[in-house]
């Protein structure tokens, strides 16, 4: 009987224990949806747009200027190849010929342009040419032109064969550039009542050499003494 009253006791001590004890806090539940409720938009209100005085006094602000862009290289290059041919443009158009003179196994070439009559010969003047019966061969078709052979320039360039050959080359080159330059003063026809050799290229060449001899016609001699 006794033990039957003590667990009495103590289930009645456990049970207001528990009710001492505060309750644990529930999870918070999803709120639910709201539903959404469509708002009235107002209509736009007009704006009243200043009269044409107060317009005229209001004055806009110039946008600020824009930093130069650094150049490249492309651009800098085209910007130079539109300044040379502007230049070029403004240049007067120069008439130049280039004529073909030959003599033996020598070979002219003759440039003539508008200038103040210098004569290159080489790249060289042709009063630096010591011999002055080669200066005057190369000269010669200067001397049935006139007053007109200070108005030009003259560049020669020869190459192969003799110092003659070269002397003729360049006179025959000179004398084809003269008429083609001068075309209104029929040139050609003068030169060659003067001198046929001074238009047309001599066509004769050396003949070669042959076995047994020399040269072409010449035999070696043989002495039986």
């Amino acid at each position: 009987m006794v033990q039957e009253k003590e667990k009495e006791e103590k289930e009645k001590k456990t049970a207001a224990g528990r009710r001492k004890m505060k309750p644990k806090a529930e999870h918070p539940k999803a709120a639910p949806a709201k539903e959404e409720v469509a708002v009235p938009v107002a209509a736009p209100v007009p704006v009243a747009h200043p009269p044409a005085a107060e317009a005229a006094t209001h004055k806009v602000s110039p946008p600020p200027p824009e930093e130069p862009k650094p150049e490249t290289k492309a651009e800098h290059k085209t910007e130079k190849v539109e300044k040379k041919k502007r230049k070029a443009a403004h240049k007067k158009t120069q008439r130049v010929f280039v004529a073909r003179g030959k003599r033996k196994e020598s070979v002219a070439r003759a440039t003539i342009q508008s200038g103040k009559g210098v004569i290159r010969v080489n790249r060289l003047s042709i009063s630096s040419l010591p011999n002055p019966y080669v200066r005057e061969i190369i000269r010669e078709p200067l001397r049935y032109l006139g007053p007109e052979a200070n108005e030009i320039d003259l560049s020669v360039n020869v190459k192969g064969g003799g110092m003659m050959g070269q002397a003729q080359a360049a006179r025959t080159a000179i004398a084809n550039a003269l008429v083609l330059y001068f075309d209104q003063m029929n040139l050609r026809q003068k030169f060659i009542e003067i001198d046929r050799s001074l238009v047309i290229e001599d066509t004769r060449r050396v003949e070669t050499k042959k076995f047994r001899g020399p040269k072409a016609r010449a035999r070696f001699q043989k002495s039986y003494r």
